[in-house]
């Protein structure tokens, strides 16, 4: 009898955890998926590709593509593409060269964001939020070593239970080692050391 009640006791707990879950999803709203169909008309996973030669504002294979290392990724290129297609400015060419503008574009949006309508989000939590409200919503981290680039990618609009987020982060849209229309901070920035959870910083653009 003990036993059963038990189980019983186990299955109520796992039902209850599951409907908190449910509970806790977060809601995308009118404007928050008119912003994700912007954003999966990118078709990011097939354009933008890692270790090619691209033009940034299409993602599209130049014609010369000459030398270029494969590990060369074009994350911040796709942002900027983005923001742009969206008549929203984030530092890109020709203001800043493609080569190494993650990074400038972190200290940019840091620096001068406010300027053109960035301004820093409180946490990773609200960063989901905003954008299943609609709003244009990075992630970016910088590093610190001058040799390596750092990564960029845009929060977009997702239903994921708010008890995901300190685990994984938001969920994003990416260029980069890997392109990806949705994956979470945590995959996405894996190539990273330091960034997430508490390297990466989010600006949302007002």
């Amino acid at each position: 009898m003990h036993r059963i009640l038990r189980n019983h006791g186990a299955m109520f707990v796992a039902f209850w955890a599951l409907l908190v879950s449910v509970a806790w999803a977060e809601e995308i709203t009118v404007e928050g998926k008119k912003l994700a169909e912007k954003l999966d008309a990118t078709d990011v996973e097939h354009h933008w590709e890692p270790g090619r030669s691209v033009a940034w504002k299409t993602g599209k294979l130049l014609e010369k593509q000459g030398e270029y290392r494969k590990s060369n990724t074009h994350c911040s290129a796709f942002v900027a593409a983005a923001c742009l297609h969206m008549d929203v400015y984030i530092l890109r060419p020709p203001e800043h060269e493609t080569k190494n503008l993650a990074n400038a574009q972190a200290d940019w949006l840091a620096a001068k964001g406010r300027e053109a309508g960035w301004k820093p989000v409180n946490n990773p939590t609200e960063a989901q939020h905003l954008a299943n409200q609609g709003r244009l919503v990075v992630v970016a981290f910088r590093e610190t070593n001058p040799d390596r680039n750092g990564h960029i990618a845009i929060v977009r609009p997702s239903n994921k239970s708010v008890d995901k987020i300190p685990f994984e982060g938001p969920q994003i849209i990416q260029a980069g080692a890997t392109n990806a229309n949705s994956t979470s901070v945590k995959e996405g920035f894996r190539h990273h050391a330091n960034a997430f959870p508490n390297g990466v910083r989010y600006y949302v653009h007002e």
